[in-house]
């Protein structure tokens, strides 16, 4: 029952898969179970367990663990972009999402290349004071002293280390 509840099993074939029940017991007794968590389920919009697994899977997984994988072996954002067939924005909006999602990435490689320590050090101490994170607003701050593009990465070099 409590397995039940967990993974809203709504056909024969998924009650089956309920530790101890099986085949024989979903045809005999499965079926007033599966119209009742059906029904729950649609009248209060759950996302059940396996909706996640089938929505997860699939190019974009393959494309995230890729990035990852590169940015591990410490290959130039740029390069890994091109790799992809993205270009430097896409890229590091897949970033943005990867780190959103509670995965840490270090790209401080790339980073240490682009930037000087005090350029990161002036960049990461807004990120730590200010009350947001919006691109623009950082823009607007720094007065035209850094592009969208470096503030986008040390926003995720600020969201990997300290949101994470």
């Amino acid at each position: 029952m409590e397995e039940m509840c967990t993974q809203y099993p709504i056909t024969l074939d998924e009650i089956a898969q309920i530790g101890g029940v099986g085949k024989g017991k979903a045809q005999k007794f499965g079926q007033p179970f599966i119209d009742l968590i059906k029904h729950y389920v649609d009248e209060n919009e759950i996302e059940r367990p396996v909706d996640f697994v089938v929505k997860s899977a699939g190019n974009k997984s393959l494309q995230k663990v890729q990035i990852i994988q590169n940015i591990d072996k410490r290959i130039p954002l740029p390069d890994i972009a091109k790799g992809l067939g993205k270009s430097m924005d896409e890229l590091l909006t897949e970033l943005e999402t990867i780190v959103s999602s509670g995965t840490k990435l270090n790209i401080q490689y790339f980073i240490d290349e682009e930037f000087d320590e005090d350029q990161q050090d002036e960049i990461m101490e807004y990120f730590m004071q200010s009350e947001t994170d919006e691109i623009r607003a950082a823009e607007e701050y720094f007065d035209g002293d850094y592009e969208e593009e470096p503030l986008r990465l040390m926003r995720i070099k600020f969201m990997s280390e300290v949101g994470n």
